[in-house]
């Protein structure tokens, strides 16, 4: 059964407009861009998520049809970020993809979700943790994953295709395709 008004439909109807404004946004540098995109950060409603839609297809690798950036999403580096068709991103999501992050197709990350592509460095006692720099862990989350509201991905993990992470996961190993996870750190619940 169809559903009314799905986001497909309506991004389908607006496809042409949103492909134009990405090419038009690709003129500028890519600090205009990623500057205007941060700025488009908490405009509201159908407009908002179409102008970061269109912003974020002239940044990112890689962008795919109807990726729905809801208001108050944090995404730092777009341009390392990789996403597939039909993703959703709700509301206060922090996505961090410095090490460089790839989000397949029919992903929905519930709202306040954080996705890490990097650590810190620790080891060195003589050194103040924030000066020990970072490594960079490119992180992945496969096609048809569901991640509840407020689970953390920590970076260099693979999430399997299928798989589902419960609200308040810390996700602190690869998900298996097909699973649910839930806890902290997040194990094994059930195969879905």
């Amino acid at each position: 059964m169809k559903q009314k008004g799905r986001g497909r439909d309506q991004f389908d109807r607006l496809k042409p407009i949103l492909l134009f404004l990405a090419k038009v946004y690709r003129l500028f540098p890519l600090r205009v861009r990623k500057k205007k995109f941060e700025k488009k950060r908490y405009t509201r409603g159908m407009y908002g998520i179409g102008i970061r839609y269109a912003l974020l297809k002239s940044i990112a690798r890689e962008c795919g049809d109807n990726v729905s950036i809801h208001q108050g999403c944090f995404i730092l580096y777009p341009e390392k970020l990789s996403l597939g068709s039909h993703v959703s991103i709700h509301p206060m999501c922090y996505i961090e993809a410095v090490g460089g992050l790839c989000i397949g197709d029919n992903v929905s990350l519930a709202h306040a979700v954080t996705v890490l592509s990097a650590t810190h460095h620790y080891k060195d006692r003589n050194i103040p943790i924030k000066d020990q720099g970072i490594s960079e862990l490119p992180a992945k989350i496969c096609d048809n994953v569901w991640v509840g509201a407020k689970a953390t991905i920590l970076g260099g993990r693979n999430i399997g295709s299928g798989s589902v992470i419960a609200a308040g996961a810390v996700v602190t190993h690869d998900v298996e395709p097909n699973t649910v996870v839930a806890g902290v750190p997040a194990s094994f619940l059930m195969e879905r």
